[in-house]
C-alpha cells in the first residue's frame, strides 16, 4: 500500500502532466469550444497575441509563508546595495587620506624651500648693499626689513632673544650663588638660587618684545606656496636669479634659464 507523501507526489505529477498535455479531441470543454470555432494550437478570445499556454504553476516546496522569497529578494538589494555603498565610502576615505598625504609632503617642501629661497635673498640683498657702501654697518631695524623674509629675520631675532635672557638669568644666578664668606647672606642668596627673587634679573628685558606686525601676519597667513612664488619672482626680477636653476645670470633676460617654475626644470 502506498504511502500518503507517494499518493501526493503522483497527484501532483499527475496534474502537471494535464496542464503539459493540449486538451484531446474527445474532451468534453474542448467540444464545447470548437462549437464557437475553437481550433487546437489557436489562441483563447479575438487577439492574436493572447496566451496560447496555460498558466504554469509553481508548487511551494517549503513552509514560508506567500511573500516570503520577495521579502528574501528584497532584502538581498539591500545588502548589496549597503556593501557597494560602503566600498565607496571606502574607496573615496582611501582617495581621500592619499590626497592628504600628497599635499601634506608638498607643504614640507614648499616650507623648505621657501626658507631656502628666503635666505637666498637675504643674502643677495646684503651683499648688493655692502657693494653700494662697502664698510657700512647695514643693520636695520625689523620693520624695515624686506616683507618677503621679515618673518624669518623675526624667527631668527626671537631665538636670540630667548638665548640672551637664559645668559641674563644664568650670569645672575651664578653671582649669586652662596659662599663661605657670605653666611649672613645665605638666606637671601638661597631665595634667588630657587628663582622667588628673580625678577631683577630681567630688568634689562622688560620692554625689548618685538612689536606686533599686521603687514607680516598678512603675508604669514598666506600657503607656503603663494610666498614662495613671491620670494622667487623677486629673486629673478631684482637680482636675476633664478632659484630651480641655482645661478644668478647677467641680464634680465636669464637667457638659458627653462621658466619660473619648478615644473619648468623638470
Amino acid at each position: 500500500m502506498k504511502s500518503k507523501a507517494e499518493r501526493e507526489e503522483e497527484a501532483e505529477a499527475a496534474r502537471e502532466a494535464s496542464l503539459a498535455t493540449a486538451l484531446p479531441a474527445s474532451n468534453k470543454g474542448f467540444k464545447m469550444m470548437a462549437k464557437f470555432g475553437f481550433k487546437q494550437g489557436d489562441t483563447l478570445g479575438k487577439s492574436e497575441d493572447a496566451r496560447k499556454e496555460p498558466v504554469q504553476i509553481n508548487i511551494k516546496e517549503d513552509k514560508g509563508g506567500i511573500g516570503l522569497e520577495s521579502e528574501k529578494k528584497r532584502k538581498f538589494r539591500e545588502t548589496m546595495a549597503k556593501a557597494d555603498q560602503e566600498a565607496k565610502r571606502i574607496k573615496a576615505t582611501e582617495g581621500d587620506y592619499l590626497e592628504e598625504r600628497k599635499q601634506d609632503v608638498k607643504n614640507k617642501k614648499d616650507e623648505r624651500d621657501l626658507d631656502n629661497a628666503q635666505r637666498t635673498a637675504e643674502r643677495l640683498e646684503e651683499e648688493a648693499a655692502e657693494e653700494k657702501d662697502p664698510g657700512k654697518s647695514h643693520e636695520v631695524l625689523l620693520k624695515d626689513v624686506n616683507i618677503l623674509w621679515r618673518g624669518r629675520t623675526q624667527r631668527r631675532l626671537e631665538k636670540d632673544y630667548d638665548r640672551q635672557k637664559q645668559r641674563e638669568l644664568h650670569n645672575s644666578l651664578s653671582s649669586r650663588l652662596p659662599t663661605l664668606a657670605d653666611d649672613d647672606d645665605e638666606d637671601n642668596d638661597s631665595r634667588i638660587a630657587l628663582g622667588r627673587d628673580a625678577a631683577p634679573f630681567y630688568t634689562s628685558l622688560e620692554n625689548d618684545d618685538i612689536e606686533e606686525d599686521s603687514e607680516l601676519a598678512a603675508f604669514e597667513a598666506l600657503p607656503a606656496a603663494d610666498k614662495l612664488h613671491q620670494v622667487t619672482l623677486f629673486l629673478r626680477e631684482k637680482h636675476y636669479y633664478c632659484f630651480w636653476c641655482g645661478h644668478r645670470y647677467d641680464d634680465a633676460t636669464m637667457e638659458g634659464c627653462p621658466g619660473m617654475t619648478e615644473e619648468e626644470h623638470d
